[in-house]
């Protein structure tokens, strides 16, 4: 089987003049992205309903403690995006880690992480329709739930097909939202925490009260972390937003390491204030009030509950559109590699993969209408669990993958890395022991989590059954590409 492997471990720079493998046209990376848009991308691209609504569970499940699942968590996310900064800063690809996966491990090895990254993003696009399209017919009544999804669909698809540079002007503003009122939170909430807002009480007993810091015990904070991991997740695609910049290295580099305190202030820093603001036993259920809606109304916020509602829907509609971005630059990827149809390659005048977002929000729209025509069906369910564990294969694949590069560098390539990973190649086996360990964890703790990893291996199987049709293929148009005469350019 070709791997495509690079003398010494390095991943090959890819240039306009140099064609793609597999596709027999250059890969031209329109550097449309400015450094704003990677900034802003990198601090609230991930930032959603998981965090605004979903930490509610979390901290009903393990109390106080939940900041530390959030930090254990947001430590194997900030690792597994060193590792990845390390490759990406060396060479920028918009396929980002299933390009260097299929370099360095093979292109089996690009096939399963690129195929599931895609249809994990599918499903999230689906998701957040769904959602989105909720909350629009609760403020207007009169227009049909699934149409709501619907027409949240089309708006982000045009957005996506105009041009690289509009997603980045989209993502700003809808990530500036979400960034202003996590800033507003934190600095109030410091305040009120202390006793020093009107109203408010010296709150930080709430830590070790009601039952203690860790009132579920210490195996609810492991099981709280196998569920915070999931809410991190979207953090490459900064990374992969960064190679479409116009200083890649240095977008990515930025993304790198504005993502250790990016974790810790927004998603650690919210969780501290909730937990030390409200007795974790007192906090309402997130169907019936968000924990940020419930924290906002203690401060004395007129209408929190509904400016609560509108930056949850800023927020579905901002990972929406950066999923349709993640899944359709994967898929062309997919595409300029061979391991998917040669069609889904094709780029218009602005760098937009036009193929890939139509076919990506083709697979959110049937996904939308199976949930409203067939809600009993189980097929949106199976979609939705299906995709759970791609964050932690995709983690599995970067630490692999950045320790076999490494491994095959000389010292002075390693002395020239421009980001380079810490206590290699032990951080990178810590990681995939952690993650192994979180699998673990889901298995014995409860019946959902169990479906997740059944499902997602069921999806695993799948891409299995069809990689011997994708790898023939992919040996017949290499050896024809081989065979190929080559082409004189005329004056």
């Amino acid at each position: 089987m070709s791997t495509g492997k690079a003398p010494h471990g390095l991943v090959p720079t890819r240039s306009s003049a140099a064609p793609a493998a597999g596709s027999g046209s250059p890969e031209v990376i329109h550097k449309a992205l400015r450094s704003r848009h990677v900034t802003m991308i990198t601090l609230g691209g991930i930032i959603g309903a998981s965090l605004f609504v979903g930490s509610g569970n979390v901290i009903r499940m393990v109390g106080p403690a939940a900041v530390v699942s959030y930090l254990l968590g947001g430590l194997l996310v900030f690792l597994a995006m060193r590792m990845l900064g390390e490759m990406a800063a060396s060479r920028p690809a918009v396929g980002s880690f299933m390009e260097y996966a299929r370099v360095s491990l093979g292109d089996w090895a690009g096939y399963f992480v690129g195929w599931l990254y895609w249809y994990f993003w599918v499903g999230v696009i689906a998701f957040e329709a769904v959602v989105g399209g909720s909350l629009l017919a609760g403020w207007f009544p009169a227009i049909p739930v699934w149409l709501s999804s619907v027409l949240l669909l089309l708006i982000f698809t045009g957005t996506n097909l105009i041009s690289v540079r509009s997603f980045g002007e989209v993502e700003f503003w809808l990530a500036s939202v979400k960034v202003a009122v996590i800033v507003a939170f934190l600095a109030v909430g410091t305040l009120f925490a202390f006793g020093l807002w009107p109203g408010a009480d010296f709150s930080i007993p709430n830590l070790w009260q009601h039952g203690g810091f860790a009132p579920q015990g210490g195996w609810a904070v492991i099981s709280g972390v196998a569920v915070v991991i999931f809410s991190y997740f979207g953090t490459e695609i900064a990374v992969m937003a960064a190679a479409e910049s116009e200083d890649p290295a240095k977008g990515i580099r930025q993304a790198t390491v504005a993502v250790v305190w990016r974790i810790l202030i927004f998603f650690v820093g919210s969780i501290l204030l909730i937990v030390t603001i409200v007795p974790w036993n007192e906090l309402p259920d997130p169907d019936q009030q968000a924990p940020f809606a419930h924290v906002f109304d203690r401060f004395g916020v007129p209408g929190a509950e509904m400016i609560m509602s509108i930056v949850i829907f800023t927020a579905v509609c901002s990972v929406l559109n950066s999923g349709l971005y993640s899944a359709a630059r994967m898929f062309s990827a997919l595409a300029v590699e061979g391991l998917a149809p040669r069609i889904v390659a094709r780029k218009s005048k602005n760098g937009v993969p036009v193929v890939a977002v139509l076919v990506s929000t083709l697979g959110g729209y049937a996904a939308v209408f199976v949930n409203f025509l067939a809600p009993e069906s189980g097929i949106f369910d199976f979609i939705m669990n299906s995709a759970g564990l791609v964050a932690l294969f995709v983690y599995v694949f970067v630490a692999l993958t950045q320790m076999k590069l490494r491994s095959q560098m000389g010292p002075e390539e390693r002395a020239n890395l421009q980001l380079k990973m810490w206590l290699h190649p032990w951080l990178g086996i810590f990681v995939m022991l952690a993650v192994a360990g979180i699998v673990v964890v889901m298995l014995v703790s409860d019946d959902a989590s169990r479906t997740q990893v059944w499902t997602s291996l069921v999806a695993v199987a799948v891409l299995a059954v069809f990689w011997p049709l994708v790898h023939r293929n992919l040996r017949r148009r290499r050896t024809a590409e081989a065979s190929a005469p080559a082409t004189t350019p005329t004056a």
